[in-house]
This record gives C-alpha cells, sequence and structure tokens, in this order.
C-alpha cells in the first residue's frame, strides 16, 4: 500500500534553501540576470499566504518579489512554480486537518492571469473558488483565465 503524501513536510523541508547563484554567461544571457535566487517552498508559501481575498498574484509576481528581496536579478522559476504546487497541496492538507489558518492558494495564478491545472482539484475546482470571490473566469481553448486579474494585482 503507498502511504499518502504529506505535503507539510515537504512544504516545511528546506532542501538547504534559499540559496543565491552566480549564473555562467550563457545563462546570464538566456535569463537575462547574472544572479539567481533558488527559494525555499516557505519563500514562495509566505508570499502566497498574504493575498487577501479580492486580490491576485501570478508566479512571476512571486518571482520578482523574491528577486527583490534576496537582491539577485532573477528568481528560478522551475522552482518557484513547483514550491506553489507543493504549497497548494500543503494548504488543503491543513484545511482537511482543520487549521483555519490555510494559504489561500487559489489566488496565486500562472502568468497572464491563466488558472493553474496542477493545483488542487484542478482547473474546475480552481475556478470555483476564485467565482466565489467574485472573480470572472474566461475560457480561450482549452486554457483558463481571470478577466481582468492585472487590476486586481496584490503587490507583496
Amino acid at each position: 500500500m503507498q502511504k499518502k503524501k504529506d505535503w507539510v513536510a515537504k512544504l516545511n523541508d528546506n532542501k538547504d534553501l534559499p540559496k543565491i547563484k552566480n549564473l555562467e554567461p550563457e545563462a546570464a544571457i538566456r535569463w537575462d540576470g547574472e544572479s539567481m535566487i533558488i527559494p525555499s517552498p516557505m519563500d514562495v508559501n509566505n508570499i502566497m499566504k498574504l493575498v487577501p481575498e479580492g486580490k491576485l498574484i501570478t508566479i512571476n509576481e512571486i518571482r520578482h518579489s523574491l528577486a527583490k528581496k534576496f537582491k539577485t536579478e532573477i528568481c528560478c522559476p522551475l522552482t518557484s512554480g513547483i514550491f506553489a504546487w507543493i504549497s497548494a497541496y500543503a494548504a488543503e492538507q491543513e484545511k482537511g486537518e482543520g487549521k483555519a489558518d490555510y494559504t489561500p492558494w487559489r489566488r496565486t495564478l500562472k502568468s497572464g492571469g491563466q488558472l493553474n491545472e496542477k493545483y488542487p482539484g484542478g482547473i474546475d475546482h480552481q475556478k470555483i473558488l476564485l467565482e466565489s470571490e467574485g472573480h470572472s473566469i474566461t475560457p480561450e481553448g482549452k486554457k483558463y483565465f481571470v478577466k481582468d486579474y492585472e487590476q486586481k494585482l496584490f503587490t507583496s
């Protein structure tokens, strides 16, 4: 029998992060910067947790905020996305355990205001949660976006 994943433990495992990495010249050109922060899961979660009802944030805003905090030019897009995903599942685990102060992961979008299919319950669940907070969701092909999300962006 497969053991149930402990998302809260994953969220709290800092994996020796955050870590600032000086990029090699080729990578610096590709990423348009010479230094990159690789955040910890809690770095990402802590920003997600700040977003109040009625506001939204995208992974890019989280990345910009972390780069500024750690005084680097960029924040790793791969780990930021993975850690947002872990934060979402950890929040659902905490909610299931009766914790009242869990991270409002539904308010974190992909770039361009796109809903995230990898979050708990997929797009349908995130869509219902965001609509219950007054956001309008519009389909574009197989993707879904929050209408006029730019006007509702939270800045940390």
